[in-house]
């Protein structure tokens, strides 16, 4: 009967428990749990006073209502007037002023400034007024200048690190937005660049076949098959007139480079300080026009983000075309001084030379070890 060792089965446990544990503490929901849990430890503090002088709570009854109070901070994201109205209750109640602060936080972070500063105003107004009921504040010498140099400062600042906060994250969205609107444009622009390079390649084919058509149909002018080479000129004039409705050109712009211009673009690398090694197998010149401009396009931004990332390192770039299948790698090491930040960014460059590569049934994969990183294409090559 054979045993599986202890030890792999222990460290595959304590690695899926870290996991969970990585998974579950990121999470909004466990956020709460712990504000609700802080809070709670920190009226725990006065059950003592609680049970003794403030009010005729007993210790346990008075921790089973601290905690009822504490558990409206688990809905505190969608419905943080809740917890507010509870913090509320205990100050005229139990003379507590903990729950409160988490609450006005709580109001400012997740409904904004406005609603923060209109919590704080309601929190102030309605303290004063339990000030001027009989009993309460205690002790009962307290005036009202020292009152309010207590409660004014709690609300105030609870409120105002909740309202920085929101505002925290209206930027951190902002921002996340604003990136993904670039990607969103690269791609766009990648996808009209590859429409355009369509234009240029097939409508080039297409004028070649409309005046190839014509000649034959001028030399076959006496014969049976003049009407067929007509006809067929026609057709080319017509599918060039639909691609150049279909391809909206914007301006002039110069066709994308291929593969005859990777050591030129090796070279420009090399001057600005991030030297190439250069290997193309010799059957990539007998590629598409489509997909050389793709085997371009990918070099040159994998040679931009290398040169940004992991700059004075030698970029090594294989282009192999065995098989049905072309393969680009572009590979670099990684500087010792950034071992955490990957040298290929997940902007809209890299974006749009993955939209380059899928328009054209291909496949992008990036693979980062402890001191390389490779980027390799697929492409058929048909």
């Amino acid at each position: 009967m054979h045993v599986k060792p202890v030890a792999p089965v222990f460290h595959r446990c304590v690695a899926a428990g870290r996991r969970l544990a990585d998974t579950w503490a990121g999470s909004p929901r466990a956020v709460d749990v712990l504000t609700a849990l802080g809070c709670l430890g920190l009226m725990a503090l006065d059950l003592p006073g609680l049970a003794a002088a403030d009010n005729s709570l007993s210790g346990p009854t008075a921790a089973v209502v601290l905690t009822l109070g504490c558990t409206t901070l688990l809905v505190r994201r969608r419905l943080p007037w809740i917890s507010y109205l509870a913090a509320l209750l205990f100050i005229g109640w139990l003379h507590e002023l903990t729950l409160i602060q988490f609450a006005l936080y709580s109001v400012g972070r997740f409904r904004g400034r406005r609603a923060g500063i209109l919590a704080t105003l309601g929190y102030i107004a309605f303290a004063l007024v339990m000030f001027w009921v009989p009993g309460w504040p205690e002790p009962q010498g307290q005036t009202l200048s020292g009152f309010l140099s207590i409660v004014v400062p709690i609300g105030a600042l609870a409120s105002a690190v909740g309202i920085a906060a929101y505002r925290h994250d209206l930027v951190r969205e902002l921002t996340v937005r604003r990136a993904e609107s670039a990607v969103f444009r690269a791609v766009q622009q990648e996808r009209v660049s590859v429409a355009r390079d369509v234009h240029d390649f097939v409508g080039r084919e297409l004028t070649l076949l409309t005046v190839r058509s014509e000649v034959l149909s001028v030399r076959a002018r006496e014969t049976p098959h003049a009407k067929d080479f007509e006809e067929l000129a026609d057709t080319a004039r017509r599918a060039h007139l639909v691609l150049n409705e279909i391809i909206v050109q914007r301006g002039e712009r110069a066709s994308t480079p291929g593969v005859d211009g990777l050591p030129a673009l090796a070279e420009e690398s090399g001057r600005a300080g991030s030297p190439v090694r250069l290997a193309m197998d010799e059957g990539v010149h007998g590629l598409s026009p489509l997909r050389q401009a793709a085997v371009y396009r990918v070099v040159q931004e994998c040679l931009t983000n290398a040169a940004k990332h992991a700059h004075g390192e030698t970029i090594d770039v294989s282009i192999a075309a065995d098989g049905p299948r072309l393969r680009i790698a572009v590979s670099n090491a990684l500087p010792a001084r950034t071992p955490g930040r990957a040298p290929v960014s997940a902007g809209s460059g890299t974006a749009s030379m993955s939209e380059r590569v899928r328009s054209l049934g291909g496949t992008l994969t990036a693979t980062r070890t402890d001191d390389t990183y490779e980027v390799v294409a697929t492409l058929p090559r048909g």
